[in-house]
């Protein structure tokens, strides 16, 4: 029964998303050849904003977050590294970050209608796997440029959602870039999963942990030293935040 009431919760918030996320992302394609990039953000905020409150009222999906104030408030540059369980965490940080973000995605979900054509105008870090040999100094480039505008950089080290009580192989691009620039990372672990299941289009009802770990200088580290701190912080606090996935 609480499948069935979930799955029709589900698609109830699929109407209530697409009549926000269509109309939005075409304001972000017809505003942006005339637009800076903090009008675009207000506007995917909305976005964000719109799909995690939905959530919550429509399929009964709650966060609860810790550690917030170990978020840096002194306009350090800053490179945030999340666990990645679901589409939630996207679009809840967009709608609840303090500061305005700018993600690291690849550059084929422009293809994505509407979605893709509006995370297109909106002045983030797209990687074209395509140019293997010049990606990575394009992206430490577009890095350089966002940070001076005071957005914090946000990749999921992973590279790709992880099934509920499972890790994925930690990738270094967001420590590589954190070397070259100066920035300091900050570990953020989440277990949307319990809400939302990779590979499931229902949400059940419950409660989503975010932990903020305290941020790490890249300082005198090499990016993999780096990275098995983030490693390390993000994986222990996975079995604190949802111990029911990691027994046994």
């Amino acid at each position: 029964m609480l499948k069935i009431i979930s799955l029709i919760r589900s698609v109830l918030w699929l109407i209530w998303t697409a009549a926000f996320i269509i109309p939005l992302a075409l304001l972000l394609v017809l505003s942006a050849p005339f637009s800076g990039w903090r009008w675009l953000y207000r506007i995917a905020n909305w976005w964000g904003l719109s799909a995690v409150y939905g959530m919550k009222w429509i399929c009964g999906v709650h966060w609860r977050i810790t550690g917030a104030d170990n978020l840096p408030t002194d306009g350090r540059k800053t490179i945030i590294l999340s666990k990645h369980q679901s589409t939630w965490e996207t679009l809840a940080y967009l709608a609840l970050s303090p500061q305005p973000l700018c993600y690291v995605y690849k550059k084929e979900l422009h293809w994505i209608p509407f979605f893709g054509w509006a995370i297109g105008t909106m002045r983030m870090i797209h990687i074209d796997r395509s140019q293997r040999a010049t990606a990575f100094k394009k992206v430490v480039e577009q890095g350089q440029r966002v940070m001076k505008e005071k957005r914090w950089v946000i990749m999921f080290p992973e590279g790709t959602r992880i099934a509920r009580g499972k890790a994925g192989a930690y990738k270094t691009g967001g420590t590589r870039l954190a070397c070259e620039t100066g920035a300091v990372v900050v570990p953020i672990a989440v277990s949307s999963a319990k809400c939302w299941p990779k590979g499931s289009f229902i949400k059940y009802p419950g409660i989503i942990d975010i932990s903020v770990g305290i941020p790490i200088a890249s300082t005198g580290h090499t990016p993999d030293s780096l990275m098995r701190e983030v490693q390390t912080h993000i994986e222990s606090e996975m079995p604190r935040l949802d111990a029911s996935a990691y027994k046994g």
